[in-house]
């Protein structure tokens, strides 16, 4: 039974958490690219794009998350950030869908508390319809 049990958590030789973690990461390394893409190529420009502060936009634009990835907190404040260049807004949004929908793991609990500390609906830029899942309604 254990060894069934290990199994069914690889995929060709790779876990099933360690897909989904890379995936989270690659969309992060994502965001940065934009960022650059748009013409802010420096840390303090960055921060400055995405309304962080400068060690907050340095460990993001790392993507070396070990954990659950950007928080809620980080989200809205970027989201809410009036001069978040659109790219990066989209791939935010992108990000926040996918997670919602468990692209980078949780328990439908853990997705769920992450909504609710979202709060989206109070996020002015973001498209509220297009981030929430069918399973919050």
């Amino acid at each position: 039974m254990r060894r069934q049990a290990q199994r069914s958590s690889q995929l060709n030789g790779t876990s099933v958490v360690t897909e989904m973690k890379s995936r989270q990461a690659a969309k992060i390394r994502e965001l940065g690219q934009s960022l650059i893409d748009a013409g802010f190529v420096a840390l303090d420009q960055q921060c400055e794009a995405l309304g962080l502060s400068r060690s907050t936009t340095w460990t993001i634009l790392r993507a070396n998350h070990k954990g659950s990835g950007l928080s809620a907190a980080i989200i809205k404040r970027m989201l809410l950030w009036p001069q978040l260049p659109p790219l990066a807004r989209s791939i935010i949004v992108e990000y926040t869908r996918d997670k919602l929908a468990g692209a980078y793991g949780g328990s439908r609990a853990q997705r769920h508390r992450f909504f609710a500390r979202l709060s989206i609906k109070s996020v002015r830029h973001a498209e509220p319809e297009e981030i929430s899942p069918s399973w919050v309604n």
